[in-house]
């Protein structure tokens, strides 16, 4: 951080921030956040820069210049191939250069920061798309679409990136802007190119007509190819594109800054059609035979990225048949339906009947079907980072190339590669294009593996170009290929140099990609993965070969450093964290702020820098590490929807519990963590804590004092709690008069129950007794300390589980189930308190702890649950909570709510509420609260719905936050619906008559 910044960095950072608009960053976590992609590479830069506008562009480019300071432009940090990763200064475009500028009839003008399902959904109201369609699309830029030339699935229809563009604006390693467009020439006749652009137009077609032999002798016999630069077919006749020659250039040549794109009109009608082998070769067949009846996409998938996609999805575990060895993914568009139907049914037929290849075929036509098994080939490829063990599939031969005939013996050598070095890999193709992407387990800590990694590439490469492909189809060359690139253009790759001279004369863009001097091997710049380095260093402090011993973490959860690491290994980069995609709920603090340190991926590279030695612990202890470590809010979304299972909620927990045990806490966060004393201190006195709540002179103290914002709507406390209440009922006693064999709940009641809505207790009890359950409510219990676990203070949180575990492991030896109707209290039961307490009775805690809507419908599907529901004539607005959907059972609330007659239960799926948890409470952050939560107040508004509900009771408050109508819990609704509860009759009823006045 800045207080021991390398003073080379702290100057840059300082020019730098005195000449730009934009951010300047040169501190240890910011480089170690920015030092990684997909790839398996690291490299720590030596700055950050995000540009405002094309003026910041240049005014760093100039600085680097004149500093000898290297470029690495970059967007989303998704590729596989470390193309963005350097030493110099990394100019992050996806944070301020990011706007769509104009949209015209048939194309659009962008920057390079926008993300392309971004754009997609921008121009979507326009009835057009851009065609490209990158795996990585939801996250990919657009700068690294064009970079790297990134076509995809739909080439067949679409063609590549460079196919799709009108004219881009650059900006040179001398600091110029230059504009390209189509029509550039050899001869320079276009009035519309300034005189830069003539010159480099007239250099490279000079460059071209000297080397046309080498060029064509050179020149791979494939459908793509992304190796090298793109000089095989700049000219034509007498005019060159140089748009073609940038597009695919990986940052080396120039930096884009805009770029005019062709937009495609969406197609009215798709289907696909899964097709299913029984062996690798026959699907490799198959692959060459269905491109050729006009399917706009056909992608092969191996059997162990099947397996993989099984596992990850109960339903696909009921498509994929056990037997199959590979599987095809084509895809047709039409202009009706009954074509579209015909022409799959026709390649079904062909391919399974006629052919005697595939023997199981399923079509999906309808929208939601078909998404779903694109998703199926999109996501599994990040999933073989969920395996365990130290191996990985390793992406560094994942985009050989070959004309699409030679695929089955492209596969048959590469088997035989596998088998000879003793390994296996996952297999993926565009087939239509015969880009194979091969995925090798690997382990990249041990010495053999490392030396495993070389020779397989080497004998995958030799074969690659024995057969007249290509060492990169699609992803481009980067850290991964560029030390290759030799092997496969010999001669021709002197003239790579040429044309790097003409361009970037100084060699200040991206150096080490395409061009390399000196060559570097494979292994040069590999991830540091494993506490090995660190453990090692402090070794040979103590033989004394190092002076500066190196400090060791004593983590405060329940796992070892080695651990630690491990989990933060486990994410690959993929940078799916960064979407914002409306059907996913991945990190609504990225989705607020869309920043790399907001990023969940950012918080496991800072992670791993400190398990492996790369961050000093110390820096875990610094406010400034603290304020990247609190954009984490435990609502555990990354952990749910990233394809390789990251535990991000975990790491940052041990990073703000290492805080907390060197710091304690501030004043402004003691209140909402210590809640227990908070519910304990205001429950006293309601009458006059409710009358405090609504003075504002009190809650201005609030504010200032404690941070609690002024504006934040906060629940009124009841005059008598739910377990004095239960205590008065004999709740906490059992009944050995009743019979046995029935089933037993033990209530677990969190401090929103017991101290806001006592109500929500009660008529959870009588549901339970209504159904014939015998209900226990030990009155002695703790709250589950989730607001203390999420803020890092552990010491407490565990003496609170401790106590928890305690009294209700017990009570599950007895026959109990421990159920709970806040959501946050379920999560803390059965996942956080294993990492509180390592102690078999937190597992068999956790193993017998639900929600209650997740019991009362397993009741029902085994037939246990009373059906005598009264009609309740409501149309009510369900917001699922973030710590329901991380509990894993999807939405029992809402399948409940359809058992009661006359209800009508609308869906609200605006993501996350913004409050999560306490973060929504503190002025700090009151306004992106509400910025991140304004989807879900303004559909609760809807004159159509008379009230909300949700299980989750911070949800409640910022669902109430915009709006008169009352949110109810779902278990109050049934409650309801059973004749319980009438005092919430009037209620509906007075909803009702308002909703037809109105």
């Amino acid at each position: 951080f800045s207080d021991g910044m390398d003073p080379e960095r702290a100057r840059i950072e300082a020019d730098l921030s005195g000449q730009l608009d934009g951010d300047v960053h040169c501190d240890d976590a910011f480089l170690h956040m920015y030092c990684n992609d997909a790839s398996i590479h690291e490299v720590v830069p030596i700055g950050v820069v995000r540009p405002m506008h094309v003026g910041d562009v240049q005014a760093t480019i100039n600085y680097a210049r004149k500093n000898q300071l290297s470029i690495h432009p970059r967007g989303a940090g998704s590729n596989v191939i470390g193309g963005c990763l350097g030493e110099g200064l990394i100019m992050d475009f996806s944070y301020s250069m990011r706007r769509v500028l104009s949209v015209g009839r048939d194309t659009v003008t962008v920057q390079p920061g926008v993300v392309l399902a971004d754009l997609n959904r921008a121009l979507f109201s326009h009835g057009r798309f851009f065609g490209p369609d990158p795996q990585t699309r939801s996250v990919t830029t657009i700068g690294g679409v064009l970079s790297q030339n990134l076509s995809g699935s739909h080439w067949l229809k679409y063609g590549e990136p460079r196919d799709n563009l009108v004219s881009l604006q650059a900006v040179l390693s001398s600091g110029e802007i230059v504009n390209l467009d189509s029509a550039s020439n050899v001869a320079g006749l276009n009035t519309q190119l300034d005189q830069t652009a003539k010159g480099l137009t007239r250099s490279v077609g000079n460059l071209i007509d000297n080397r046309s032999d080498l060029i064509d002798k050179h020149r791979p016999q494939v459908q793509q190819n992304q190796a090298g630069y793109n000089l095989f077919d700049l000219k034509q006749g007498n005019r060159i594109d140089l748009t073609r020659l940038l597009v695919g250039s990986e940052g080396t040549l120039a930096a884009i800054t805009q770029a005019t794109l062709q937009t495609q009109p969406i197609p009215r009608f798709r289907g696909v059609a899964l097709l299913f082998f029984d062996r690798l070769e026959l699907a490799a067949t198959a692959a060459i035979e269905i491109p050729k009846m006009g399917v706009t996409a056909c992608d092969l998938m191996d059997r162990r990225l099947l397996s993989l996609a099984r596992e990850s999805d109960n339903q696909l575990h009921q498509v994929i048949p056990d037997q199959a060895e590979a599987m095809i993914l084509a895809e047709y568009q039409s202009n009706d339906n009954v074509s579209l139907q015909e022409k799959l049914e026709h390649l079904a037929t062909r391919i399974q009947r006629k052919k005697k290849l595939a023997f199981d075929v399923q079509i999906a036509t309808d929208k939601a079907k078909r998404e779903f098994y694109w998703r199926m080939t999109r996501r599994v490829v990040p999933t073989l980072y969920t395996l365990k063990g130290s191996r990985r599939a390793l992406p560094f031969i994942e985009d050989i190339a070959i004309d699409p005939p030679k695929l089955p013996e492209l596969l048959s050598a590469v088997h035989q590669i596998m088998n000879k070095h003793e390994a296996t890999a996952s297999i993926f193709c565009h087939a239509p294009q015969g880009i194979v992407q091969i995925r090798p387990f690997l382990d990249l800590v041990g010495r053999n593996d490392q030396q495993k990694l070389i020779k397989i590439a080497d004998a995958v490469f030799d074969k690659v170009i024995e057969l007249n492909g290509t060492i990169s189809g699609n992803f481009g060359d980067g850290l991964s290929r560029t030390w290759a690139l030799r092997k496969q253009y010999q001669k021709l790759y002197p003239v790579f140099r040429e044309v790097k001279n003409i361009f970037d004369p100084s060699n200040l863009f991206n150096p080490g990609k395409i061009v390399d001097t000196p060559p570097k091997s494979l292994l040069g710049q590999v991830r540091k993965v494993l506490p090995k380095d660190a453990v090692q260093a402090k070794e040979k402090s103590a033989a004394g070969l190092i002076k500066t011993p190196l400090p060791i973490i004593e983590p405060q959860l329940t796992w070892t450093v080695d651990g630690m690491a491990l989990a933060a290994r486990n994410c690959n980069g993929c940078a799916r964290c960064r979407t914002n995609a409306p059907q996913e709920r991945m990190c609504p603090i990225f989705r607020n702020s869309p920043r790399e340190e907001s990023s969940p991926r950012a918080k496991a590279n800072l992670m791993r820098a400190v398990a492996t030695g790369r961050l000093p612990v110390g820096d875990l202890a610094k406010d400034e590490m603290k304020s990247i470590n609190d954009l984490c809010v435990n609502c555990h979304q990354c952990r749910v929807e990233c394809p390789a299972g990251v535990d991000i909620p975990k790491l940052m927990v041990e990073a703000k519990a290492q805080y907390f045990a060197i710091n304690g806490l501030k004043l402004s966060d003691w209140l909402l963590v210590r809640l227990d004393l908070l519910y304990e201190f205001a429950g006293r006195m309601p009458r006059l804590t409710n009358m405090m709540i609504r003075n504002r002179v009190f809650r201005w103290v609030l504010d200032r004092l404690f941070g609690i914002a002024e504006g934040r709507k906060l629940p009124s406390f009841s005059r008598r709690t739910f377990l004095r209440w239960a205590s008065r009922q004999r709740l906490d006693k059992k009944d050995s008069n009743k019979q046995g064999g029935r089933k037993k709940v033990a209530f677990f009641v969190d401090a929103f129950v017991n101290w806001n809505d006592p109500e929500l207790g009660q008529a959870f009890v009588k549901i339970l007794q209504h159904n014939g359950i015998d209900v226990i409510v030990p009155t002695d219990q703790e709250v589950s300390g989730m607001s203390m676990i999420s803020d890092g203070a552990i010491p407490k949180a565990k003496k609170l589980a401790e106590r928890n575990i305690e009294k209700f492991a017990e009570l599950v030896r007895q026959g109990y189930t421990i159920v709970t109707t806040e959501s946050s209290a379920a999560l803390a039961l059965s996942h956080e308190y294993k990492n509180l307490v390592d102690d078999p009775d937190s597992t068999l805690l956790a193993n017998n702890t639900i929600d209650a809507c997740s019991f009362l419908w397993e009741m029902h599907q085994t037939g246990g649950l009373e059906l005598d529901f009264r009609p309740v004539n409501a149309n009510i607005g369900y917001h699922t909570p973030c710590h329901q959907r991380a509990l894993g059972r999807g939405k029992p609330a809402v399948s409940l709510m359809k058992l009661i007659p006359s209800l009508q239960v609308e869906l609200i799926e605006k993501g996350c509420s913004g409050m999560a948890g306490t973060f929504g409470l503190k002025r700090k952050n009151y306004r992106k609260s509400l910025k991140t939560g304004f989807g879900l107040i303004d559909a609760v508004r809807s004159p159509t719905i008379i009230a909300g509900t949700t299980e989750c009771s911070t949800c409640k408050m910022q669902m109430e936050q915009g709006t008169s109508k009352p949110t109810i819990h779902p278990i109050k609704i049934i409650a309801l619906a059973y004749g319980l509860m009438p005092e919430l009759e009037d209620l509906f009823e007075r909803r009702s008559e308002e909703l037809v006045i109105s």
